[in-house]
């Protein structure tokens, strides 16, 4: 995902944040390689051309599924839905089909290209052949006719934002450990109150004090 690089830009006079502006959906884009079947999460999508149809999918050269797609020329897209949990996400994009079978156990619907098309949490699909690609240094961009293509749901596709804002869990405040004084709130931090401890702000001692 480019966003992910944002700070790496010095100029002074651009803010980085005007770039999360763009909007991204999120899909899972699958392929394979005889009988080996994966799939990553990408976020840059877009038809750039409308007659004849042609799709722009940019992947990052650290995962496996970029080398499958060089080495094949198909992929499908699958967008995703906004009720989809965040395991999905999980599963597809926080581990490396290098050394995980993604579709281990399953028996998955396929398109007439033999890539496998998610049976749940999509919107729809694109079976998608690859005319030429362009190296941008950590990502390649496959530039695609698609052959097939069909919408599966009437939900509404998610977005980055989404995904940001209702899916991806938020992370937790570190809960400390201590005594608040129920005079004037003030946090002890510490697993044992001392006896003759005084609070430095009211200056009442450790009766007036309750574990956290």
């Amino acid at each position: 995902m480019y966003m992910n690089n944002a700070d790496d830009i010095t100029n002074e006079e651009f803010d980085t944040k005007s770039l999360y502006q763009i909007g991204y959906g999120l899909y899972v884009l699958t392929t394979r390689d005889g009988d080996k079947d994966n799939g990553c999460i990408v976020n840059t999508v877009m038809q750039v051309t409308s007659t004849p149809p042609l799709i722009a999918v940019v992947v990052s050269k650290q995962n496996y599924t970029c080398g499958l797609i060089q080495k094949t020329g198909k992929l499908n897209i699958n967008s995703l839905s906004e009720s989809t949990p965040f395991e999905v996400f999980k599963h597809f994009g926080y581990q490396s089909g290098k050394d995980t079978d993604k579709f281990a156990g399953c028996s998955p619907e396929r398109s007439a290209n033999g890539l496998i098309i998610l049976p749940k949490h999509t919107v729809g699909y694109l079976s998608l052949e690859v005319e030429r690609e362009l190296d941008f240094g950590t990502h390649i961009q496959f530039m695609c006719t698609p052959v097939e293509g069909k919408l599966l749901s009437d939900e509404e596709t998610v977005s980055y934002t989404y995904y940001q804002n209702n899916i991806k869990p938020k992370p937790q405040p570190e809960k400390k450990s201590g005594f608040i004084c129920r005079i004037c709130g003030y946090v002890y931090e510490g697993s044992t109150l001392p006896d003759d401890y005084i609070c430095p702000i009211c200056k009442h001692g450790v009766a007036d004090f309750e574990p956290i």
